[in-house]
């Protein structure tokens, strides 16, 4: 198993991200790297900061990401132009946030946040156990307006509720619960009834989309198989914390039947979403870097077959979302960074 080098990591806590620093490498360019022929145009839209999950409205207009920046100490949602402009707060300000995507209409935006037990951030996870995740209990799933007002509480369970998202034919909601004391996808309707699980395998399953047409998901997982592994995960889960070392990309059917396992490369693989046509897999992974300190993008037909890298940067490339009409790419990136650690939004014309 590829082991990442721990201290050259660090975590958007409330999402359990993957990043690199890389303050003693050269400021890469916004450009294209040389092999990244499926990218033109390429456009930074944030300066500064940790911005990351930026997605597209269903009116293809506006982007909803999270940020860590201003006066606050963990991420907050927030909106954007296609351009950068006009850029709006619209979570409570309170807490930590994760997770943020439109309802369609556009007029209510759908996040996760803590802000419900505490206005603080939650306290950083313990490292003394390695590179962890920390699935935080705290964490409901909330609709919200544009102003900041929470319209309504979807989820008060006692136990982690984040990491949602909406089908692009507007009718459900995905996310992971601990809920039953597994991280396992559960699908709801937009007003949080009908609750459904989907998956049951022993692991963790998490940060789903729908493809465009709503038959299928795609996710990232990370299942313990030995038991050295068993032990670990279980001893981890006591304390709602998680070991990232290795996770993979699946698909199913949007009624949890019919899973299968896409990648098989023993990285750091997540942030999977489909491209349109719905036979393709955009992801990021430290799959190529031998430290696995380096994230790309690369993209992969839905039954395993014809991997390719998309992105060359020397530092991290994650969370890649095409528009609905896949003419154009909005990932996250430490391209350009002036600052360790720093992450920001761009976006680029896709070239077949």
């Amino acid at each position: 198993m590829k082991q990442i080098a721990l201290w050259s990591l660090f975590v958007i806590i409330s999402f359990g991200v993957l990043t690199t620093t890389t303050s003693t490498d050269p400021v890469d360019s916004p450009l294209p790297f040389e092999g990244e022929q499926h990218l033109q145009n390429i456009r930074q839209l944030t300066f500064g900061g940790t911005n990351a999950e930026a997605y597209f409205s269903f009116g293809q207009d506006q982007l909803v990401f999270q940020s860590t920046r201003d006066e606050f100490e963990c991420d907050q949602i927030y909106t954007m132009d296609l351009d950068g402009s006009n850029v709006e707060l619209v979570s409570t300000g309170k807490g930590r946030t994760t997770c943020a995507y439109f309802l369609p209409g556009d007029s209510l935006i759908l996040y996760s946040s803590t802000h419900a037990a505490s206005d603080d951030c939650p306290p950083p996870v313990d490292r003394s156990l390695g590179y962890v995740w920390k699935l935080y209990d705290e964490f409901d799933i909330f609709l919200a307006r544009f102003d900041g007002t929470i319209e309504k509480t979807l989820t008060s369970s006692p136990m982690y509720d984040a990491e949602a998202t909406v089908s692009p034919t507007g009718d459900r909601i995905i996310f992971t619960s601990l809920r039953d004391g597994d991280p396992a996808l559960y699908t709801m309707n937009l007003d949080g009834s009908d609750l459904r699980k989907l998956t049951d395998r022993k692991g963790y399953e998490g940060g789903a989309f729908y493809s465009l047409d709503g038959e299928q998901i795609v996710y990232r997982a990370n299942y313990p198989e030995t038991e050295e592994e068993i032990a670990d995960y279980n001893r981890l889960m006591e304390d709602r914390m998680l070991r990232p070392m290795r996770l993979e990309v699946y698909v199913m059917d949007a009624d949890g039947s019919n899973v299968r396992q896409v990648t098989d490369l023993g990285a750091a693989s997540f942030a999977p979403y489909f491209h349109p046509d719905g036979e393709r897999i955009i992801f990021s992974s430290n799959y190529g870097d031998p430290e696995g300190r380096i994230f790309n993008l690369y993209m992969i037909n839905t039954d395993g077959t014809n991997l390719k890298q998309i992105t060359y940067s020397n530092s991290f490339d994650g969370f890649p979302v095409f528009s609905h009409d896949g003419k154009t790419l909005v990932w996250g990136s430490g391209r350009n960074a002036q600052a360790p650690r720093e992450v920001n939004v761009f976006i680029a014309d896709w070239v077949e």
